[in-house]
């Protein structure tokens, strides 16, 4: 391709909306443009590094056994009205009516879909198991999208569904594919690593997350290093603790602290550690009134929260609900008194705290010497893993270790999602005794245009992007240094023919710019390999060499720069 014949127009200014590196290169590269908020058009450049992923996705999925489909994007509401997801999934689902009044979605994945069609042509164990994707375009109406393709309304996903006769099927089709996850993103040039994740509005009893590591990603995660364990924040298992010493229990006793609503506030006026305070957080679980209890120093993690009420929706109370529940402002709620008003559910670090202090459930006052055994138990407090894990905590999987806590963006994940599907849609087969049994599934999705995304920010430097050459929309790109000398352009042409014979991706800047700007562009475009070619170079029988991520030049015969160019792209892996 030639430049001069190419739909890239770069930018010299960052765009005021792109707040992250591979936002902000993506646009002033001239690979994708803005249509609305969170919805972009891909434009020459980074259709073909979408595409370039799509293959690597391909061969790895079919190497792995499993079949592509294609799925319509729009799907009825009664199948997600079966699975009970119609209303769960709230306002992030597009939803739509057709002239004849019928509801539909613009699927933002297709559980229910792929479920409903295996139900209709399946019937007998010998037609399983089944391992089915599809890539294809995912809609989800984002509250506030941003960060370009990392939380976009429209996105390109691979979603595939398997389908097996037992758990133990389940677990080979699940081993197959998290590691057929590794192979597509070590080929992608990604550094990521799996963490045990929760399976939110999607389901089922097991999930890890693929998590390309990046200070720029949104989501924590925390691993011990001196074990495998790792797991995202959300999911991550928090250890108790022994429980502090105490030698003598003291009584309950109310305290004054006047305008002292904080943990570090309350801590300091009492002279305490805020080890010591136990703060009480009022939520409304599916809008009703709960308690939950956690040290001073911790924090509440509400997804455990809620996957042990069972609750759909979990908020902060309003300062106005916290007050009629407890009869006291923000700041100042206890357990002692409320258990008989609400559920309380207790952080079992919680149940180690020695003189501990809560709030009295009154304005300006709380508790002090309170001891968990004596004063939480006989409340039917019990305690559960309801916290954050931090940096430094204990790894629950080894006695050693300790945990580190680092940024990642999600680019996989895997489910074990079990009968849940199956069941709800009739997805049955017939066994050996022509017993009707439902069949076992599993969900394995990758962000494909978050890959694009992801592998940018692992990849780039002030000057542009550095794309791995796997996935480089060209793995070559001929500057000559200036177009209007003959020389110069007729070795440039040469190269370019040659390179294009046994296949090479070269990209030709034939443009009549100035040498600045073509260097400029070249860098920010990402191309792996640079060759530039001038009089100065000619006049030495060379052309210059030079690697985009390496960034040294070097200096090779004119005649021997095709096969030196293809002898690198081979040990480069292309």
């Amino acid at each position: 391709m030639k430049m001069s014949e190419l739909l890239a127009p770069t930018l010299r200014e960052v765009p005021a909306e792109a707040e992250i590196p591979s936002h902000q290169l993506l646009l002033r590269a001239g690979y994708m443009r803005k249509v609305a908020g969170g919805l972009y058009t891909y434009l020459p450049l980074g259709l073909k590094v979408l595409q370039k992923i799509e293959a690597i996705v391909r061969e790895e999925m079919n190497r792995a056994g499993a079949q592509e489909l294609l799925m319509p994007i729009m799907q009825p509401k009664e199948i997600w009205e079966q699975t009970g997801r119609w209303d769960l999934y709230g306002e992030e689902m597009f939803r739509l009516v057709d002239r004849h009044s019928r509801e539909f979605c613009l699927g933002p994945t297709h559980e229910e879909l792929i479920t409903q069609t295996v139900a209709q042509e399946v019937r007998s164990y010998r037609q399983l198991p089944l391992n089915l994707y599809q890539i294809q375009n995912k809609y989800r109406d984002e509250i506030r999208p941003r960060f370009g393709l990392m939380r976009s309304r429209e996105f390109v996903m691979k979603d595939g569904y398997s389908f097996d006769r037992t758990e133990e099927g389940l677990e080979e089709v699940y081993r197959l594919m998290y590691k057929a996850y590794e192979r597509i993103f070590a080929r992608c040039g990604l550094k990521t690593r799996p963490v045990e994740a929760d399976s939110g509005a999607i389901g089922g009893n097991a999930s890890h997350e693929f998590m390309a590591l990046a200070q720029t990603g949104e989501a924590e995660i925390v691993f011990c290093e001196a074990c495998d364990y790792a797991a995202n924040v959300e999911q991550a298992e928090c250890v108790a603790g022994e429980k502090e010493a105490n030698e003598k229990s003291q009584p309950l006793q109310k305290v004054q602290t006047p305008g002292k609503h904080t943990v570090d506030e309350v801590a300091t006026f009492l002279g305490v550690r805020p080890q010591q305070l136990i703060k009480t957080m009022i939520y409304l679980a599916d809008d009703k009134p709960i308690g939950v209890l956690v040290r001073g120093d911790h924090e509440v993690n509400e997804f455990k929260v809620a996957n042990l009420t069972g609750a759909t929706t979990l908020t902060l109370a309003d300062p106005k609900t916290i007050v009629e529940v407890t009869g006291a402002p923000v700041g100042f709620a206890g357990p002692v008194g409320l258990a008989k008003k609400i559920p309380l559910y207790v952080d079992h670090a919680v149940m180690a705290v020695a003189g501990g202090v809560v709030g009295a459930n009154s304005p300006d006052a709380h508790l002090i010497n309170l001891d968990p055994q004596r004063d939480l138990v006989p409340l039917g407090a019990q305690a559960h893993d309801l916290r954050l894990a931090k940096a430094g905590d204990p790894c629950p999987r080894c006695s050693e270790g300790k945990l580190s806590l680092v940024r990642g963006i999600e680019v996989g994940q895997v489910f074990k999602l079990g009968t849940k599907y199956s069941e709800a849609l009739g997805a049955v087969y017939l066994d050996e005794e022509g017993k009707s049994q439902p069949m076992v599934m599993g969900c394995y999705g990758i962000g494909v245009s978050r890959t694009m995304a992801a592998a940018i920010e692992q990849n780039f430097d002030e000057y542009g992007i550095i794309w791995p050459l796997s996935i480089a929309p060209y793995q070559v790109m001929i500057v000559p240094v200036n177009w209007r000398d003959e020389e110069s352009r007729a070795e440039s042409q040469r190269l370019y023919a040659q390179l294009q014979e046994p296949g090479v991706e070269v990209l030709l800047d034939d443009r009549d710019e100035r040498p600045g700007v073509k260097f400029k562009d070249a860098d920010l475009l990402g191309i792996p390999l640079r060759i530039t070619i001038g009089p100065k170079t000619l006049a030495q029988g060379a052309v210059e060499v030079k690697p985009r991520k390496e960034g040294v030049f070097e200096l090779i015969p004119k005649e021997r720069a095709a096969a030196w160019i293809e002898n690198w792209l081979g040990e480069a892996g292309a």
